[in-house]
């Protein structure tokens, strides 16, 4: 089979998705496939319809790649692809549009409030932070509306930390989102299938010497201990995983995904967010669940491949 490759791209996430996109290369050339490795640029629909692929495996991560836009140009031109189709793509990408998702059907994810840079700049919202911090309590977390690796992230103990926080959100994204600080345990579930989804085995992420699981702890190697599967109760594991599968059926996801959630100190799961195109480099969550499931990264990969589709 020909497989085209979609990697780098112009995000701020660039370096990581050619990270994964060489160890997609790698697996599909062990697999015995035919690869077309594309650094996504302006010529990437001529070069597309000019080698024409059976399908492409989309390792592009950040904007371009996981919010609906390539999938939609490959839907244009008819190149069958891997993950998610547009609309749940571009639903996971923006997490207040997630959240709205989730909390409809009852799933349970911190409270938040988010504004575009244009309220602070020309209504004022700036002038509401202080009911804000009422509502949510500090700490509480301060993020890109879209956005992935945990870029622009802060955690603003007190009201001196806000304005930092704010501007660094806003680096990365024009809108971004303020939600209440959930102490515990940092989870991930990774997902495969389609009308069946399977979850893997839950991964816990403990970073060494930071205070959530930030960039710098997720690509840097010895930088955190991923537990898997993590240590948890028979009956706590069963409902992160229920809680995880529910997520993937909200936006409807496709081929694969991996879910973040935090456990409380009272073994309760709220979902952080779902990532429609996981990681697949050296340090990343899902490899590791694959491996704990059994599963080498040649399986995951050629188990992803098969789930591609026209549109999921």
């Amino acid at each position: 089979m020909k497989v085209a490759v979609l990697k780098g791209g112009r995000s701020f996430e660039r370096e990581i998705s050619l990270l994964s996109g060489a160890n997609v290369e790698a697996s599909l050339r062990r697999l015995g496939h035919e690869v077309l490795p594309l650094d996504v640029d302006r010529e990437m629909v001529r070069i597309l319809r000019d080698e024409s692929p059976d399908v492409a495996f989309i390792a592009m991560h950040g904007q371009g790649g996981e919010d609906g836009t390539v999938q939609e140009l490959l839907e244009i031109i008819g190149v069958r692809y891997t993950g998610s189709g547009v609309n749940a793509s571009s639903r996971a990408w923006d997490k207040v549009v997630a959240k709205a998702a989730f909390t409809s059907v009852g799933i349970p994810t911190p409270d938040s409030y988010a504004f575009s840079q244009a309220a602070f700049r020309e209504l004022g919202a700036a002038d509401a932070l202080g009911e804000i911090e009422t509502r949510l309590g500090l700490p509480l977390v301060v993020k890109p509306a879209r956005g992935g690796s945990a870029l622009g992230i802060r955690l603003a103990h007190e009201p001196a930390d806000i304005p930092a926080a704010l501007v660094a959100a806003l680096a990365y994204d024009d809108r971004l989102m303020m939600e209440r600080f959930v102490s515990g345990r940092e989870l991930s579930v990774v997902i495969l299938g389609n009308e069946d989804p399977e979850a893997l085995p839950i991964v816990e992420a403990i970073p060494l010497g930071k205070e959530f699981y930030d960039f710098e702890s997720r690509y840097t190697p010895g930088a955190t201990e991923l537990r898997t599967p993590a240590d948890l109760p028979a009956s706590v594991a069963d409902e992160v995983v229920h809680v995880a599968l529910d997520c993937y059926r909200a936006l409807r996801c496709h081929g694969f995904a991996r879910v973040d959630l935090i456990l409380d100190r009272d073994d309760r799961p709220w979902v952080l967010e779902l990532n429609t195109i996981p990681g697949l480099t050296d340090t990343s969550i899902a490899p590791r669940a694959a491996a704990a499931a059994g599963m080498e990264f040649d399986e995951m990969i050629e188990r992803v491949l098969g789930y591609a589709d026209l549109g999921g």
